[in-house]
């Protein structure tokens, strides 16, 4: 009367998907963090044009 065991779910398949998907999101928001946190400004190019453009309208 012994009854075989079946599993349903593959819990360590589970559990793998679920570590791997979580390290994912806490690498993209490090990233998302470093890059927001980041004293680094671009060069500012709209000031050169908005020179240039106010130039060329006066004669």
């Amino acid at each position: 009367m012994n009854t075989h065991f079946l599993p349903l779910v593959n819990w360590g398949l589970g559990t793998i998907m679920i570590a791997v998907f979580a390290v994912v999101c806490i690498l993209l928001v490090a990233v998302i963090f470093s890059l927001a946190s980041s004293d680094k400004k671009a060069p500012n190019t709209d000031d050169t044009t908005k020179e240039s453009k106010h130039t060329n309208s006066n004669p």
